[in-house]
């Protein structure tokens, strides 16, 4: 933030200190190990008097002077220019925090340099004793060059006590200093077997290239044992935080895991295949396939390492987009760009809300990720966002339950220019179809059933049981709600004293035309035995009804009523209509009398707003329907935060009912009695992407009450005057409620998902009241 940007494009997201980087680090522990290789092979020459041999290691100590002091002297360099560069902050931090560090570093690196090539230069001319003198000389050094650079990098990750004194000492023996001392030393040590095989496997004497060629084989099996073992010591002393990011949060860590349990053995099988007496053009092949492994294996080691800081550069002290954590109340209040001193806008207006975006992106997402480039390329994960909104909820939620990220940093406008340079400039989707389109509303024809209130005798009342029902037709891959509207209807006999006729009369209920056959517009009874557990005829609903039949009598209720009535929000034409008229007919069973008729509308909705936030777009007429991107695209989401395979599972057929899991009062499911009940979990989820949101625009993202949409479900006098929140409250208070009550319950999770969220209509969560989801309604007054 007190910098400037090196905006690499292609070659961000940490290509470039990974390129360098991972081969300084190699050759460097080579180095270390190297000096104790060369000065034991040189003792043993002497002992037995082998020529050939003391022949080899200094034809060896060339090579070492090459790769150790040359190569690696220009890559160290490498590695300060580079990180100067793309971390500034970080790099000044580490600096002044070890000063004293870094020049007792230097003191035994100009030691290392000066005995190395003392070394190498006097080889054969200085006496044997004195020789060998200076080889201990530069492994010592060597090794305390690693002793006092392990303590700095240990802290970056484990800085222990330091964070709460400040204190040298609690940040260079900082809790992983030992364990990675012990590993790295393991490492650096079998490392010198593996270039000994380099050198090894070009010596004209076939025996003599054999010998060493065992003898390299076990430098990389002895201390073989002293690296795993340390590094077993490493990972246990990792704190619990940095090990769940590294095993459980970072999507890209795990597969660097993966790849290191499988190296780490293939190095070791490799090396001892050098043993064996091989062609010598295999063996001049083979040594370099060696290492190569090596190189693979300390790059899998490195990304693990850097990965589980996360979402820091140095833990708990600096977020990896340079901002102390220190400072993050300041900028979240003063905003990013005006705390920040080399921006170019210093506010976000309407006129440069991209240019300000820009500027965001390059300070906040840059330092990790790339654009079109090797490494962590943010354009992948962001393609599915084609809206604003979209894109600003997951800047919203960054850091909040996945914590591998750091929040974002600044305004809610700030944010917001954000997320539309993420989805213009990026996603390449033009500033003027940010969001979702506006639907064109059309009236409809209804034609009203005569009434004559001078002469007819009955009257005929009929409602639906919610204000509407959302219906999700992603069948092939998951439901949350199955077609199935509640009718109900009443018959009253009018005069002085009016009676409800409940007895020798059936009530009717039939669909409007086209909306006579749901199952040829969703696939929902393809898939209902799968998700439900039950087979279904097509057309036929959860309760055995169609779209058009006989009521039954509620006699507690004085009623008759049509459970469960799989009406869709699709007509023949193909076309979205979320308000099917049904028209509602009572007839005397004895004469077959027509007594009264009435319409009433059955709603019914697919304008779930998955697609927002998921991808996929609409799958019906621009304006409704889940489609098989959107929800491949919400398993996919749920497999990477819970660690199930429900996109194996769907894509074999396999598809999910969410409440089989999660408990549902509504539904009548039982779920996982582990797990919170469905209504918990999706609003609590949600609620931590949707924060600090005006009237009812979070509940607008998901629910068919957009003012804008196909659907606007906000009907008579809800629609003059009210939105969600004036019953519900607040997207955080209706979440509260509902995870308190899970909470009070032992429901484990409950309480990750309400850590980040804040009461907003009263003062503290303590005074929001637990909630059963449609059992405890909200209260309205």
């Amino acid at each position: 933030m007190n910098y400037p940007i090196w905006d690499l494009t292609v070659y961000g997201g940490g290509f470039l200190i990974a390129l360098v980087a991972v081969v300084h680090v190699l050759v460097s522990h080579f180095a270390v190990g190297g000096g104790l290789f060369l000065v034991m092979l040189e003792k043993k020459a002497y002992k037995e008097d082998d020529a050939g041999l003391l022949d080899y290691v200094k034809k060896h100590s060339k090579f070492f002077l090459l790769v150790s002091m040359v190569f690696s002297g220009m890559t160290g360099v490498g590695i300060w220019w580079t990180i100067a560069l793309l971390n500034p902050a970080a790099t000044s931090s580490l600096i002044h925090t070890f000063v004293f560090g870094w020049a007792a570093e230097w003191v035994f690196f100009v030691g290392e340099i000066v005995a190395l090539f003392i070394y190498y230069y006097t080889f054969g001319r200085m006496d044997r004793k004195n020789h060998l003198i200076v080889g201990w000389i530069y492994f010592f050094c060597a090794w305390m060059s690693l002793f006092l650079i392990n303590g700095i990098i240990g802290y970056m990750l484990t800085p222990g006590a330091w964070i709460e004194t400040h204190n040298f000492w609690d940040g260079f023996f900082n809790p992983t200093f030992w364990p990675s001392l012990i590993f790295r030393t393991g490492l650096s040590l079998t490392l010198c077997g593996v270039f000994g095989f380099v050198t090894a496997a070009f010596l004209k004497d076939a025996d003599l290239r054999q010998k060493i060629m065992r003898t390299c084989a076990a430098w990389v099996a002895i201390p073989f044992t002293l690296m795993v073992s340390g590094g077993w010591w490493y990972f246990i002393a990792i704190p619990e935080p940095a090990k769940t990011i590294m095993l459980e949060k970072s999507p890209e860590v795990a597969d660097y895991i993966q790849l290191l349990t499988w190296v780490m053995p293939i190095l070791f099988i490799a090396s001892m295949i050098m043993t064996i007496r091989l062609p010598n053009s295999f063996q001049k092949v083979f040594c370099f396939v060696i290492v190569g492994i090596s190189l693979v294996y300390f790059g899998a080691f490195e990304f693990i390492r850097e990965g589980s800081r996360r979402p820091f550069i140095i833990y708990d002290h600096m977020y990896s987009n340079q901002i102390y954590v220190k400072d993050v109340p300041e900028v979240q209040k003063s905003g990013f760009l005006a705390s920040a001193k080399w921006t170019k806008e210093k506010e976000v207006t309407d006129e440069n809300l991209l240019e300000a975006g820009h500027d965001l992106f390059k300070f906040q997402c840059s330092p990790c990720h790339s654009v079109d480039g090797f490494l962590n390329d943010i354009k992948p994960p962001v393609a599915k966002y084609d809206n604003a909104f979209g894109m600003d909820a997951k800047l919203d939620g960054l850091g909040k339950l996945n914590q591998y990220m750091p929040h974002f940093m600044g305004t809610r406008e700030e944010r917001w220019a954000l997320a539309n340079y993420i989805v213009s400039d990026l996603n390449k989707i033009s500033v003027k179809t940010l969001g979702n389109s506006v639907a064109e509303q059309k009236e409809l024809p209804v034609t009203i059933p005569p009434f004559d209130k001078e002469k007819d005798e009955y009257i005929l009342l009929s409602w639906n049981s919610q204000g509407i029902h959302a219906v999700s037709d992603s069948s092939p891959y998951w439901i949350i709600q199955p077609p199935a509207n509640n009718i109900f209807a009443q018959l009253v006999k009018r005069g002085d004293s009016p009676e409800i006729i409940t007895a020798e009369v059936e009530i009717s209920y039939q669909a409007e035309e086209g909306f006579a056959y749901p199952e040829k517009q969703i696939q929902f009874w393809n898939h209902a035995s799968k998700l439900l557990g039950t087979d279904l005829a097509p057309g036929v609903g959860l309760e055995g009804l169609k779209v058009s039949g006989v009521m039954q009598i509620e006699e507690d209720h004085r009623a008759f009523s049509a459970v469960s009535v799989p009406v869709v929000p699709y007509p023949e034409d193909g076309s979205f209509n979320p308000y099917p008229i049904f028209t509602i007919t009572a007839t005397d069973k004895a004469t077959g009398k027509v007594l009264a008729t009435t319409k009433t509308v059955v709603p019914t909705s697919t304008e779930m707003g998955c697609k927002n936030c998921h991808g996929g777009g609409w799958q019906v007429d621009g304006m409704a329907g889940i489609t098989a991107e959107t929800s491949l695209d919400v398993l996919a989401t749920h497999d990477r935060i819970s660690g199930t395979d429900l996109v194996e599972r769907a894509k074999n057929g396999e598809p999910m009912f969410c409440q089989s899991c999660h408990a549902d009062s509504n539904l009548g499911t039982k779920g996982n009695p582990e797990l919170l009940n469905f209504s918990a979990a999706i609003h609590g989820w949600h609620a931590n992407f949707l924060t600090d949101r005006e009237g009812g625009e979070s509940c607008a993202a998901c629910h068919p009450s957009n003012p804008d949409g196909a659907t606007q479900f906000f009907r008579s006098h809800h629609s003059e005057f009210m939105d969600c929140t004036n019953c519900h409250g607040t997207m955080e208070d209706h979440s509260l409620s509902l995870l308190k009550k899970e909470r009070e319950a032992g429901k484990k999770g409950a309480a990750r998902l309400m850590e980040n969220l804040q009461a907003r209509v009263v003062d503290s969560v303590d005074e929001i009241k637990p909630r059963s989801p449609w059992i405890n309604e909200p209260d309205c007054l």
